[in-house]
């Protein structure tokens, strides 16, 4: 499975990465029914070639202040795709957070939710931090504003494009098992910080978000740089 002409499923197509993938599928000539959730209903009646679960909620801080609604978002509605679903192939949309941020309730309801995809048709794809013009919340976005930041400067982070994530998935809808998709180095937030000119109080844990196993000709982090001195300037204009 990958070759084009494939009918390709994207649950959770309105999200920021749904909607990079849409078209990153379409380029390569699949079929792609685009699923949210007021479709979710109609679209879980058809069978398709591959399913893509990109609709796991990506709020660290609100998974902490609603543990049990974070639950049913990440983990029971994995299993209602994997068991309710009919698919040749099984995609999903994972963070990096499984294995960073095992103590949180944010990377264990990630975690589980993996667990439930160690099935030989699934491809689990850990994403890093991404950004896009479509962005509107995350460390960038905080750092722009001039803070608070709740995690500590010197906290790295494998940012990367959602355009090359996108492309990454279209492009490898036949592999399977566990793999780490960002870039291929790291960049602190403290290093984006002073490079805006932003004076930005940082407090809380030191994260490390470094690829495993990167591929060096992935893009490098420090592109976010420029990335975020672009969007700060639309946010002065």
């Amino acid at each position: 499975m990958g070759e084009s002409g494939t009918h390709v499923a994207v649950v959770g197509a309105a999200g920021v990465f749904g909607q990079a993938l849409v078209p990153a599928l379409q380029a390569r000539g699949h079929k792609v029914t685009a699923v949210t959730r007021a479709t979710y209903a109609e679209a879980r009646a058809a069978e398709y070639d591959v399913v893509v679960n990109t609709a796991m909620p990506s709020k660290r801080f609100w998974a902490r202040q609603h543990p049990q609604l974070d639950y049913v978002e990440t983990v029971t509605k994995t299993a209602d795709l994997l068991y309710g679903w009919r698919f040749k192939r099984f995609v999903h949309i994972s963070t990096l957070s499984v294995r960073t941020e095992r103590d949180s309730v944010y990377g264990r309801h990630k975690a589980a939710a993996e667990v439930l995809c160690e099935r030989p048709d699934t491809l689990t794809v850990r994403l890093t931090a991404l950004y896009s013009e479509r962005m509107t919340k995350g460390a960038i976005m905080d750092i722009i504003s001039g803070g608070p930041v709740f995690v500590d400067g010197n906290s790295r982070y494998a940012f990367t494009p959602v355009s090359f994530a996108a492309d990454w998935v279209a492009s490898n809808l036949g592999r399977a098992g566990v793999v780490e998709v960002g870039a291929r180095d790291t960049v602190t937030l403290r290093d984006i910080a002073t490079a805006l000119g932003r004076q930005v109080q940082f407090s809380g844990p030191v994260e490390d978000q470094t690829v495993q196993n990167a591929d060096q000709s992935w893009p490098s982090a420090r592109a976010v740089i420029d990335f975020a001195m672009q969007l700060a300037r639309k946010h002065l204009s």
